[in-house]
């Protein structure tokens, strides 16, 4: 079978105020290369605003006809989610196949789910973007309706597929909602297992390709060599889109979950964000973000912008975090080091991450609290518990039991209350 090649041209509007512009044409082009798009040519428009028929001025069209056929293109990618109305209207007049950024980035997100949970949320976001477009497929439908006695005949043939496939979508759409809901379920009973387990939860977040999948490797390798398995990484968009869950325990027995999310980019469409809700609620559970920022992109600012404003979406939000501005080999920046709640790091170059995980200590473990305790000695069962589960700085053996130091978590210290003589 003979692979189509797709080469490219990119439209898009800056309207008034639109700071970003040149920074999403450029991110446009590297997400269509994605998906082994060749982006062969690109036109741009200043307008105060989107032309609501056409996206761009009538003017514009004609430019973008000539540019792909001048270029041999078999494809125009917009910058924006288009209307149903303006994908038919774009699609007439252009007489070439027309997606927008919606449909690129939900064709990535569909080429890189790999658990059965992910791919159930990309379809439902590609399903429910679809339903509302059906009609823009109502000229292609009629085409085919064949027959005889002139266009009504056609048209009624066109309209019949087009209901029958609605309520296909429709019902495919509800059986989704319906087995999303049940993993959800599940992830909020896991998540509220892990609560009571009271061993803290760190979330790494950030912008696509930010170096999230690499940090958290970085950090597995770093506290817990032996059971830590690496989690997928690649230097490309979107290649974690399931979240992973390390338990790591530190050799002073203090322990924690570390958990990352899938990335985030501009005007991420709105049914992603949507669909994938269970996966980035993961963060809202936890008891530190890690926000991992690419610092060698010169629009590293406002990359944590669209973070931020996602998590905000979703619900995450009062949770302690620490910026890590990772890549800073690349930025020419002085690393590894710390500033408050920030800290530059290389995490492919693991420099840094000592200091990161002091950091990470720090903010997770402050209610620990040291105590001396004096268990008798027909308690073994607790003195085993304590060398199990908390930090035993010094044990000495008096007449009238073990004389135990320990660091602990504050939330233990009831358990103990009889046993403690100074804190």
């Amino acid at each position: 079978m003979e692979i189509l090649v797709e080469y490219a041209i990119l439209v898009g509007v800056q309207e008034q105020n639109a700071e970003h512009f040149e920074y999403e044409m450029e991110e446009l082009k590297n997400l269509a290369e994605a998906i082994e798009v060749n982006v062969v040519g690109q036109v741009t428009q200043n307008l105060e605003r989107r032309n609501p028929t056409h996206y761009v001025g009538k003017g514009k069209i004609m430019e973008v006809k000539q540019l792909y056929e001048e270029l041999d293109a078999n494809l125009v990618i917009f910058n924006d989610e288009l209307s149903p109305s303006q994908i038919r209207n774009l699609e007439q007049e252009l007489e070439v196949k027309v997606i927008d950024r919606t449909m690129l980035i939900l064709d990535i997100f569909a080429r890189r789910a790999r658990t059965h949970e992910a791919r159930m949320q990309v379809e439902l976001a590609q399903l429910q973007y679809t339903l509302p477009r059906l009609v823009g497929l109502r000229a292609s439908l009629s085409r085919q309706g064949g027959g005889t006695g002139g266009g009504l005949q056609n048209k009624g043939a066109g309209e019949t597929k087009l209901e029958l496939d609605r309520r296909k979508i429709e019902d495919q759409i509800a059986k989704l909602r319906k087995d999303l809901e049940q993993v959800r379920d599940r992830r909020d009973t896991q998540r509220k297992q892990r609560k009571k387990s009271g061993i803290p939860v760190v979330s790494i977040v950030g912008y696509t390709n930010a170096g999230k999948s690499t940090l958290m490797n970085g950090l597995l390798r770093k506290i817990d060599e032996e059971s830590a398995k690496q989690v997928y990484e690649e230097n490309m968009l979107f290649a974690t889109l399931d979240t992973s869950v390390r338990h790591l325990k530190f050799a002073d027995n203090k322990e924690f979950l570390l958990t990352d999310t899938v990335g985030f980019v501009s005007k991420l469409p709105h049914h992603l964000v949507k669909a994938f809700r269970s996966t980035l609620e993961e963060a809202r559970g936890a008891d530190l973000l890690l926000h991992v920022v690419d610092v060698s992109n010169p629009e590293y600012r406002y990359m944590m912008e669209v973070t931020n404003d996602t998590l905000h979406d979703v619900g995450v939000e009062n949770i302690k975090t620490v910026n890590v501005y990772n890549k800073s080999d690349l930025a020419g920046v002085p690393y590894p080091r710390k500033m408050d709640e920030s800290i530059w790091i290389s995490a492919k170059e693991a420099a840094g991450l000592d200091e990161l995980v002091d950091l990470i200590k720090k903010r997770i473990f402050e209610q620990y609290i040291t105590c001396k305790l004096l268990i008798p000695f027909d308690r073994g069962d607790v003195v085993s518990y304590l060398n199990n589960k908390a930090n035993v700085k010094k044990t000495e053996y008096e007449e009238d039991g073990t004389m135990m130091t320990v660091e602990m978590d504050g939330s233990e210290r009831i358990k103990f209350e009889e046993f403690i003589i100074s804190h």
